[in-house]
């Protein structure tokens, strides 16, 4: 009956305001302000103070519980490999000693301190440029809603709290969210123009930072290009796209080229071959050794077993280590015939070496070749970044994945809207009794409405988020990239749009799917509609700010999973010295949840303002945390350079744009025409000044410019040992599934 109402309302109903009442799926008007009204908050849709500080209560308690673990468990011996694996594989094994110390029992704070002491420089020379953007984007952050803090707690609040009437300060924890948003102001009322002025003022704030960010991290990037030693993939181009020549093979056909069009700075060239079904007995191999020196070890039993006969039933006992052995001498074997087979498999594509860093820049930046569709140059990610499975794949079936990966993509998008709306239907207890009306007794205790609304919705969307990270990698992996760093950028950037689509607009547009995707089919309704949702769910987003972000930081340093796993390995089975796999620092998944969360502080900065000092916490938190798990845990497997950067800085800007298109609907709503119009040049201007930026800026991170290439290249020339890294570079892009030995006949002499 509530459904088949709304149905016929929503078709049916012109009025825009109860369009916007409709949008939120509430039905009963909970505030006498007639815009209150026209949002439909029911007096069960609203979460009171002391539910938030409910939430706020829970997320401290396991705070400071996972931080009193930490400050334990990191002392411990056996826990290095968890809490400090990037030392362990840097300096050795720990020499701290396993005798009893009550010290280690006892919390301290000592670990702060240390993250702490680290200088960007210090940072830049020791964790690289990427960890140094990592850490940047925290103190932009911070210093975003730092400003953000004191103008919304110390000015907007305050006129938030008091815009209906005069309201008294007493029994807070029983006054709902809406007393210190937007909404409670009147209709009207001149006190929106401090809101006005908040926005134009916070807007040039964050513009200014981002410049100067912007600048910085340019300066560090030409800092680090000067200050590094040469690296491989400065000097090397991939070409792809190399034509077929009769007479010759790939790799005199690429010779031939480069010494005839470039032949002052070539070096030498390695042709790429498909390996893909030598990689397959490679990794058979390596399980069988693997499981054969546990043998000889003693972890597993060396017992003879019935190998042989009708499902090892019947037939000879034959010895474990021997028959491992014969099985891998066989392995060995394929492999040698599968390599020999390979030297003829070539692939229209090599790895192309110069002497000189501008010679590397000319031809990746020139085309090659009269036809565009072939010698297709790219720099050369690094050596340890390349993605081989890249040279496996055909054009056709390339292409054909990303059709796939995009469809995938776009059903997931849709599919997810599933739980967002079960955390919808937890958030709003008259929903619940709807849905369920055997629990009304229940919903109306308290302590059971407070912890539903307050704790629970946050904490079950945040575990439906815990799947999406590796299933944006696995969609990024079948695209065709030639490098892992490119393939972490591709699932940063899917799953910034996953939650920009299924964390923030499916949460504040109730409704359909096809409604969702009609509101933005039909831009100008888009303001309205947007100002009349977002500020409806400030609460649900304090919530996920407070369980999300706080606990989820905690739960980061905790480390909870690699804690478990490694007592359970100590426990039933026995450690071995194999080599052990440092964690590779979680950029793809990290950096979409920090700008998330900016986006939500920038576009509630001015609509609900209680939301801004719990941002600041967290990424107070976040800047500590990972300064020191970057110091202790993580190990960089790539260096893109800091190219993770722009994408903070297009993510910023478009939260920039998102409030303003708030604001400019939020202000016809609010019957104030002249600041909805006034608002309108605002985020014309930050486009443009996001245009100048990446015409001022961008460039300089795609590539080196020639002033910085040629004075690198000029100071290398007074090295004495540049001889011995072009012999380095010459093996340096070598498929790892070829042999070491293979013949070096496209070295140039």
């Amino acid at each position: 009956m509530y459904f088949g109402k709304f149905v016929s309302c929503f078709l049916f109903d012109p009025d825009q305001k109860t369009l916007c009442r409709l949008i939120l799926g509430l039905s009963v008007p909970y505030h006498h302000n007639s815009w209150q009204a026209s949002l439909g908050l029911s007096e069960f849709g609203v979460m009171l103070l002391s539910a938030l500080l409910t939430s706020v209560g829970i997320n401290l308690g396991l705070c400071f519980l996972f931080f009193t673990l930490y400050s334990i468990l990191r002392k411990q011996p056996s826990n290095v490999t968890v809490y400090g694996p990037r030392l362990v594989k840097k300096d050795g094994k720990s020499q701290q000693s396993n005798e009893f110390n009550l010290e280690r029992l006892l919390p301290t704070a000592g670990w702060v301190k240390r993250a702490l002491e680290p200088t960007n420089d210090e940072i830049l020379s020791n964790l690289g440029l990427d960890a140094l953007v990592f850490i940047r984007v925290f103190v932009f952050s911070i210093r975003v809603f730092s400003f953000a803090s004191v103008v919304g707690i110390f000015i907007l609040l305050p006129v938030n709290y008091m815009g209906t009437e005069f309201e008294e300060f007493f029994d807070l924890p029983k006054k709902s969210m809406d007393n210190f948003s937007i909404s409670n102001v009147n209709d009207g009322s001149n006190k929106l123009w401090i809101h006005f002025c908040a926005i134009y003022i916070f807007t040039a704030v964050v513009c200014s930072l981002l410049y100067y960010e912007h600048k910085y991290i340019l300066t560090k990037r030409i800092a680090h290009l000067y200050s590094s030693k040469p690296q491989p993939q400065e000097f090397t181009v991939l070409v792809s796209g190399v034509p077929l020549v009769s007479g010759n093979s790939i790799s005199e056909t690429v010779e031939n080229f480069f010494r005839e069009y470039h032949s002052s700075s070539y070096l030498s060239h390695i042709v790429v071959h498909r390996t893909d079904k030598l990689k397959v007995l490679m990794n058979d191999a390596e399980k069988l050794y693997k499981k054969l020196t546990r043998v000889k070890s003693g972890s597993i039993s060396r017992q003879k077993s019935r190998w042989g006969g009708f499902l090892g039933m019947f037939g000879n006992n034959v010895d474990v280590v021997d028959h491992y052995q014969k099985k891998l001498d066989k392995l060995e074997d394929d492999m040698r015939l599968k390599q020999s087979l390979l030297a003829g498999e070539e692939v229209p594509a090599a790895f192309v070496s110069f002497r000189t860093r501008h010679g590397a820049a000319i031809a990746t930046n020139i085309q090659q070749g009269i036809d565009p569709t072939q010698w297709l140059t790219e720099a050369a990610p690094e050596p340890e970044d390349v993605h081989w499975p890249f040279f496996t794949a055909s054009f056709v079936r390339r292409w054909i994945s990303n059709v796939v990966v995009l469809v995938a993509f776009v059903a997931l998008l849709i599919l997810y809207i599933v739980p967002v709306v079960l955390v919808q239907g937890l958030a709003n207890l008259h929903q619940l009794e709807t849905w369920f009306p055997f629990l009304k007794g229940i919903l109306n205790m308290k302590i059971v409405s407070q912890v539903i609304t307050g704790y629970l919705p946050s904490l079950i969307f945040q575990l439906f988020l815990l799947i999406v990270p590796p299933i944006m990698l696995l969609l990024s992996s079948m695209q065709g990239f030639i490098s892992h760093s490119q393939i972490e950028k591709s699932a940063c950037i899917k799953l910034l749009i996953f939650t920009v689509w299924n964390s923030f607009f499916a949460n504040v547009l109730s409704g359909s799917a096809l409604y969702r995707v009609n509101v933005f089919l039909e831009p100008k309704t888009i303001p309205r509609v947007l100002a009349a949702a977002v500020p409806a769910q400030a609460s649900f987003f304090v919530s996920y700010v407070v369980t999300s972000g706080w606990t989820g930081l905690s739960s980061e340093i905790l480390r909870l999973v690699p804690l478990l796993w490694s007592f359970i390995t100590k426990l039933f089975g026995k450690e071995d010295d194999k080599e052990f796999e440092v964690p590779s620092t979680p950029f793809c998944q990290e950096i979409p949840r920090i700008l998330f969360f900016g986006l939500l502080g920038i576009t509630y900065f001015f609509l609900s303002p209680l939301i801004l000092p719990f941002l600041l916490v967290y990424y107070c938190l976040g800047y500590i945390i990972y300064r020191n798990q970057l110091l202790n845990v993580y190990a960089a497997k790539y260096e893109t350079g800091g190219k993770f950067w722009p994408i903070v800085h297009s993510y910023t800007i478009f939260s920039l744009v998102l409030m303003h298109i708030i604001a400019v609907g939020l202000f016809g709503l609010k019957e104030l025409p002249v600041a909805s119009s006034l608002t309108i040049p605002l985020p014309v201007l930050t486009v443009l000044f996001s245009i100048y930026c990446q015409r001022r800026f961008l460039p300089n991170f795609k590539s080196y410019p020639t002033q910085c290439l040629v004075n690198k290249d000029k100071a290398d020339e007074r090295e004495q040992n540049m001889s011995e890294f072009y012999s380095e570079l010459v093996v340096a892009y070598r498929d790892p599934a070829l042999s070491a030995s293979q013949d070096s006949r496209d070295i140039s002499p």
